[in-house]
């Protein structure tokens, strides 16, 4: 189980769609899947956080990705396609007194989000 215990500040996250969300490249044979646990998890995020959804799918595959995650009632403020495939980095500053700013959670393609849990500290 992976623990993510963050502020109770507001929060933006940055989630990558096929292989996180979705079965990886489900959607070029059929409807898009959803992985264990996404829905659950989507659930804890709280209401006033940013969801950016990130993915190498094309621009043009954008109203069937978007159908899925409504079918799926999954929430995001902003979808970014056309990525490259490789590696995501994220680089952000510590608040000065002393909140690290900046998690990452690496997951073995297509096993969902069933074993990451969110907890909301009262610490900023």
């Amino acid at each position: 189980m992976t623990a993510l215990t963050l502020s109770c500040l507001p929060h933006t996250w940055l989630i990558d769609i096929d292989g996180t969300v979705f079965l990886h490249n489900g959607h070029k044979t059929g409807p898009d899947q959803l992985l264990p646990g996404v829905k659950e998890f989507w659930d804890t995020i709280p209401p006033d956080d940013c969801i950016i959804l990130l993915s190498a799918r094309m621009g043009s595959e954008a109203a069937q990705t978007e159908q899925a995650l409504r079918t799926y009632g999954l929430r995001y403020d902003r979808i970014i396609y056309d990525l490259p495939k490789g590696e995501r980095i994220l680089v952000n500053d510590n608040k000065p007194g002393g909140l690290v700013t900046a998690h990452s959670v690496s997951l073995e393609r297509d096993a969902g989000l069933a074993g990451v849990a969110l907890r909301l500290s009262n610490e900023l």
